[in-house]
């Protein structure tokens, strides 16, 4: 089934864009969202922490800097957040039949706050689904970086670090490798080699979009 094929076709398709601090998963989102608009998709594009106004409150809170969030409160945070985003955008918007794009999903919280936090994983992961009612992407694309690279594309944007970026690279290393264990766990993970040039990228990414719609039409 190609793209053309899938707009007659009923169903929305879920992808989340993951990967450490300076990845590119804002461009590399925004790029899809742009190539599949000028195709005639309705598509969603979301962020977490953030969305609808709750959640970019709370994603406020949780990147500011100058506060000192405790761990279990940076969970429920993260997980509010993400259950405001799937309530009034994610859900509505694959019921409706689009496509929605979320730059980062549970798969980040497994990431930071069970592997870079150290809280149980299983725990995280419960109170992952209960945030979500369930819910899982279609599709995720990792997008794998050395840390240290990420951390310093980051060193030209203005502003300065944000609550998170400002964790050593030690933690950032954690995360890294529990995205890399994931992808070995889940099917739906496609691992790209982020220093690649943006537009070969844009060009795998839709074509893991056109194979993703193939499989969903399938089952």
């Amino acid at each position: 089934m190609t793209l053309d094929q899938a707009l007659r076709r009923p169903g929305g398709l879920f992808v989340t864009f993951e990967g450490v601090e300076g990845a590119g998963k804002t461009t590399r989102s925004a790029a899809l969202a742009g190539s599949l608009r000028s195709i005639g998709f309705e598509v969603v594009h979301t962020r977490e922490p953030g969305g609808p106004p709750l959640a970019e409150a709370i994603r406020r809170l949780l990147l500011d800097p100058s506060l000192e969030i405790p761990t279990a409160a940076e969970l429920m945070l993260y997980l509010a957040s993400r259950a405001s985003n799937v309530e009034h955008i994610v859900r509505p918007a694959l019921a409706a039949g689009g496509v929605v794009i979320c730059e980062r999903f549970n798969d980040a919280t497994e990431a930071y706050q069970a592997a870079g936090r150290g809280l149980d994983r299983e725990f995280v992961e419960s109170a992952c689904s209960f945030a979500t009612g369930g819910l899982e992407p279609d599709l995720t694309v990792l997008l794998d970086l050395d840390p240290a690279e990420g951390m310093a594309r980051l060193d030209s944007r203005p502003g300065g670090p944000d609550r998170i970026e400002r964790e050593d690279l030690a933690f950032h290393a954690r995360v890294r490798e529990e995205y890399l264990s994931l992808a070995r766990r889940h099917r739906r993970f496609r691992v790209l080699d982020a220093s690649l040039p943006g537009c070969e990228i844009d060009g795998i990414v839709l074509g893991l979009v056109e194979e993703a719609l193939r499989v969903k039409e399938s089952t």
